[in-house]
């Protein structure tokens, strides 16, 4: 088969290179769409290929990579990201991949490593990731009678596995996006939803919290709405009004989730709520609660480093240091 590496690119003149020169032998065609660089990331992009496209930045990465992926004319296009390096191991896996993938695969997954470095969504360092993609499609049809066509791809798990080597967090910049897209009246996907929920945990400031506390609130009177997507929303409104010391729409919303889903990152909140308020005890019931009688519905750390980080500062507080060090340590390896 070929294959057209198809990457959108802004101002990343310094890792450019980097991550052709580990793919750019198993590459027939090199397509870089510049949504708007300031540096040379062209100048670096024209050592590797001469298909270098502008883009008119719409605020939307869809819109950018449906345009790039219209100039490929490969057989195969594999979506790469300038901050993605291909070592050594997984380039003979790549070119063994290469050589045998059978016809019929359309979509090729691969190992995606290193999301922990600066994450905004993610609660694991390793997943599978759809990166190689057939340009034309087939349409086969299926069963000796009452016969359709097959409508879903043939997707092929590889043992190939792709570093991800990010040099700052996007949690600003996707939050933008979030902002923007839900304020113009868009209505995100039940996976982008969660995908903002955790992003704003994750890596939100008390600003982009305050931001979307309209939108989330809007979600939560929803009546048509997933109910675990309405839990997800009344979690932000309540982590919202702790932080801006509104005592009523805290507990409002809090006590929803207590009746319907008393997750880690619920007692998470009342634990935080009772610490900055004094109540040193209660505050280490529920950092207990957090860690070893709940499960995390949105951010594994709010079981486990969160959880551990606030027993140790209220037993601290409550002069038995050794307790919340004792609990912490079960918190590490539980």
């Amino acid at each position: 088969m070929t294959i057209s590496c198809v990457m959108i690119v802004k101002n990343e003149e310094r890792i450019l290179g980097r991550c052709l020169d580990s793919i750019r032998d198993l590459m027939d065609e090199i397509i870089i769409v510049d949504t708007g660089s300031s540096d040379g990331t062209k100048e670096v992009a024209k050592k590797y290929t001469d298909k270098i496209y502008d883009f008119a930045w719409t605020g939307n990465f869809s819109d950018a990579r449906n345009f790039a992926f219209s100039k490929a004319t490969m057989d195969y296009i594999y979506s790469a990201d300038a901050d993605e390096v291909l070592d050594e191991t997984n380039h003979v896996k790549f070119r063994a991949l290469k050589d045998m993938l059978p016809e019929e695969v359309e979509i090729v997954q691969m190992k995606y490593s290193g999301q922990l470095q600066h994450s905004t969504v993610y609660n694991f360092d390793e997943e599978y990731r759809p990166k190689l993609f057939k340009r034309l499609r087939k349409f086969v049809w299926q069963d000796p009678v009452h016969e359709m066509i097959r409508l879903d791809p043939v997707v092929y798990d590889s043992e190939v596995t792709i570093c991800h080597m990010p040099e700052k967090s996007h949690g600003s910049r996707d939050l933008a996006i979030f902002l923007k897209t839900t304020q113009s009246g868009e209505k995100l996907s039940k996976r982008l939803f969660g995908m903002y929920v955790r992003e704003l945990f994750i890596a939100g400031s008390d600003d982009d919290f305050r931001d979307a506390l309209s939108y989330f609130v809007a979600c939560a009177a929803d009546t048509e709405m997933d109910p675990d997507d309405v839990n997800k929303a009344c979690l932000v409104i309540a982590h919202t009004a702790r932080l801006h010391g509104d005592i009523v729409m805290f507990f409002k919303y809090i006590t929803k989730l207590m009746a319907t889903d008393a997750t880690s990152e619920v007692c998470l909140e009342l634990g935080q709520f009772y610490e900055r308020i004094q109540d040193y005890e209660e505050a280490a019931i529920w950092y207990y609660n957090a860690a070893f009688e709940t499960l995390p519905a949105i951010v594994i750390t709010s079981s486990g480093k969160d959880a551990a980080e606030g027993l140790k500062r209220v037993y601290d507080r409550m002069g038995m240091p050794e307790v919340g060090q004792e609990f912490a340590k079960q918190i590490r390896t539980t």
